[in-house]
């Protein structure tokens, strides 16, 4: 433990069970305790809440009545697990006030609450913003404003939020940004208001996902009838299932139902408070299976998701691993099954070059057995072998003329003679490298 902290800190560290802090979390804290503006890039599951949690306790004035720290994050349900962590730090500092802002919300309670100013605010961009502009929030003597997930930020479109509060400080805060990527359109908003700040790029091997990849192939079946099929296959402690659209949450939900899986529903086209209450229902481990969509992706932080399923791939190709990394944290395995189609073969391959390395299975009979892998390059080049014969076979607008079978079939057969040779040259090649290997060990010998 850090001796040079506040007591009160180290209080809220043991509170939380830490022994250690993370590499992001002592990054961070490092240089936000210099009161450098700080761009954290590091992936989901290493401890990015409390990396800003930490640095806020140590700077915070519970005495003061003003608000000193503003945190923003991009979802209702990121919102609620901030706060409940956030809670913590009145255990050590009772006088401390906390308010929740988010959509979900009441505000008129909220602005009930701003008449004595909460110290920290945590909210989404849009109710801060509404709150700001109805001169509800006062942020002139705010210190530190963080913005959690700040590429999912961007991608909702909440950055123009942000930029009408952050406009109108008087003080310019320290700003502490977390994000597991860093894209493009994110630069001109860092040049406008970080002041030189210093870029962390987290790399913690022990706080790495343990996550293994199944390809499950649906064939003519739709997601959710594969979802029910593979469901025997495992023995899940919490599985969530991610679908691409709110529609087809509700249709695999009311699909699971009437074939009696008892399973939680989590999306944006729910109430407020049945979202916030399937959040805490799924905190208290009610429910094995949650159905949910990419908008809880990363609102969902609970320790005990064993198993996820993604139903086929989500138009940002980057969210199915925000999905694959709900799973397989604090050191624990987890496996992530992703049910594809021929049209997403594309995007599986693209995912495969990007490191996700796939393992391909089907349930069958009651067991679980390996499969055809459509990333393994000898399958790829048999799937173009088989697209050329197809091509070559069933080509259309064409005459027919005399002997056009035996055409055809020379054709085709000219295409396998062809991918014949190659397997036998690069059988060559390799038998080649091979002995020059073997030559070269005797040599060392």
């Amino acid at each position: 433990m850090n001796k040079n902290l506040k007591e009160t800190t180290q209080k809220f560290i043991e509170l939380n069970g830490f022994e250690e802090l993370t590499a992001v979390q002592n990054e961070v804290l490092k240089y936000a305790s210099s009161h450098k503006d700080v761009i954290a890039l590091s992936k989901t599951g290493t401890g990015k809440t409390h990396a800003y949690l930490i640095p806020i306790m140590e700077m915070i004035n519970p005495v003061s009545d003003k608000t000193q720290v503003v945190i923003s994050v991009p979802t209702r349900e990121l919102a609620y697990q901030v706060y409940q962590n956030a809670l913590v730090m009145k255990e050590v500092l009772p006088e401390l006030r906390i308010s929740l802002l988010s959509g979900g919300t009441d505000k008129k309670r909220a602005i009930e609450k701003m008449d004595n100013a909460p110290h920290i605010v945590i909210g989404t961009p849009g109710r801060i913003k509404d709150l700001f502009v109805s001169n509800v929030l006062r942020v002139d003597f705010v210190q530190m404003f963080v913005i959690d997930e700040a590429d999912m930020t961007l991608e909702f479109g909440f950055l123009e939020d942000i930029d009408i509060v952050f406009s109108h400080m008087v003080k310019d805060p320290q700003v502490l940004c977390f994000s597991a990527t860093f894209p493009e359109e994110l630069n001109a908003f860092v040049r406008k208001y970080l002041s030189s700040p210093k870029i962390i790029r987290v790399q913690d091997k022990k706080r790495d996902p343990r996550i293994n990849h199944v390809l499950v192939n649906c064939k003519h079946k739709d997601y959710k009838e594969v979802v029910y099929d593979i469901l025997p296959g495992f023995k899940p402690y919490v599985c969530l299932i991610f679908a691409n659209s709110k529609d087809e949450a509700d249709a695999t939900y009311e699909y699971l139902s009437e074939k009696g899986i008892k399973a939680l529903l989590i999306h944006g086209g729910l109430d407020s408070r049945t979202r916030q209450k399937a959040i805490k229902d799924l905190q208290a481990k009610k429910y094995t299976y949650v159905i949910a969509s990419d908008v809880a992706s990363r609102g969902i932080d609970i320790d005990g998701i064993s198993h996820v399923i993604s139903m086929g791939l989500p138009k940002q190709l980057q969210f199915y691993m925000h999905r694959a990394g709900r799973t397989g944290r604090n050191e624990k395995d987890g496996t992530c099954y992703l049910l594809y189609k021929e049209n997403d073969l594309e995007q599986v391959r693209a995912l495969n070059k990007k490191g996700v390395n796939f393992l391909a299975k089907e349930f069958k009979n009651g067991s679980w057995k390996e499969a055809s892998n459509p990333t393994a390059k000898k399958q790829i080049k048999a799937d173009v072998e088989e697209k050329q014969i197809v091509k070559t076979l069933y080509r259309k607008n064409e005459k027919v003329k005399p002997n056009y079978k035996k055409k055809k079939n020379r054709e085709v057969e000219k295409i396998k003679r062809k991918k014949r040779r190659e397997f036998i040259q690069n059988k060559i090649k390799e038998e080649r490298k091979q002995r020059y290997k073997e030559r070269a060990k005797d040599k060392d010998e």
